[in-house]
């Protein structure tokens, strides 16, 4: 049995979509509503405050997919795998970000990440844990503005950072959860085939959905008070101290782990824009 958190997140509802079928799957949700399960997949309800549902949901469970989302619950990672421990799960496949590799990158979402790592591997359980650069399709919020304006605001127009589909992200964490062994104690770096910017984003996404599509630069000060408006004050500030760092070129490497794990490419942002079109007025 596979379990899954997150199953109704960008990269738990993809592993379940890869896996549906091919692996008795168990999906863990605080709302069992929300989640489009695969035929055959069994929606629990869970939370990972609660520690009780966590050991329901943990019972007979071989492998799982651990994906937690926030900094200011460190218990949550706690309780999981206290859980997992006590329920003999055999191995945790763990979500987490690129940069906990950066010395540099001391800002809170990071370091409860860099933290996060740490209790799995003190944990005792058996253990992969993937490190995935930006999220390619973290530029859906542009998607409003462009269908109605034919713009995108965003600063640092000209910062590169080597995005990855979520896709792929998805097609590695199926691998680490249905060969264990041959992932176990491994760290991977996921990031996209470049290294790319909102401004060539912007580009792409103009000649993917033949129509002009201009860039307008949000200062740091504008682009700082739309994430207060979105997220609690420290997480803001977390963002925007990540954002920083990008600038000095933090964000650029790229990794062929993908192409090594799925033994293809990684998929490209025109590739990733082609497929989700629609969502941006094509």
């Amino acid at each position: 049995m596979i379990l899954l958190t997150g199953a109704t997140g960008t990269v738990g509802r993809l592993v379940a979509r890869r896996l549906g079928g091919v692996a008795r799957l168990r999906l863990l949700t605080r709302d069992p509503r929300r989640v489009a399960a695969p035929a055959g997949a069994e929606v629990v309800a869970g939370d990972f405050a609660d520690p009780h549902s966590l050991a329901r949901a943990l019972t007979e469970v071989e492998s799982a997919l651990l994906v937690t989302v926030d900094p200011l619950a460190p218990v949550h990672d706690e309780n999981f795998l206290a859980a997992a421990r006590a329920a003999g799960v055999a191995h945790v496949v763990k979500l987490s970000a690129l940069a906990v590799a950066d010395p540099g990158a001391t800002d809170l979402i990071t370091a409860w990440q860099r933290a996060s790592e740490q209790l799995l591997r003190d944990a005792g359980l058996s253990w992969t844990v993937l490190r995935p650069r930006a999220f390619m399709s973290n530029t859906l919020g542009w998607a409003r503005s462009v269908r109605e304006e034919g713009v995108v605001r965003a600063p640092d127009g000209d910062v590169v950072n080597a995005t990855v589909d979520p896709r792929d992200v998805a097609d590695v964490a199926a691998a680490a959860l249905l060969d264990p062994d041959g992932h176990a104690g491994r760290i991977l770096p996921l990031t996209g085939p470049e290294a790319i910017s909102p401004r060539h984003q912007t580009a792409v996404l103009a000649d993917v959905l033949q129509r002009p599509v201009r860039f307008e630069a949000l200062t740091p000060a504008e682009a700082h008070a739309a994430l207060r408006a979105r997220y609690p004050a420290p997480l803001a500030d977390a963002l925007s101290e990540s954002a920083a760092r990008a600038r000095s070129g933090a964000k650029a490497h790229v990794d062929a782990t993908v192409e090594r794990v799925l033994g293809r490419p990684a998929r490209s942002y025109r590739q990733w824009a082609g497929d989700h079109a629609t969502a941006f007025g094509g």
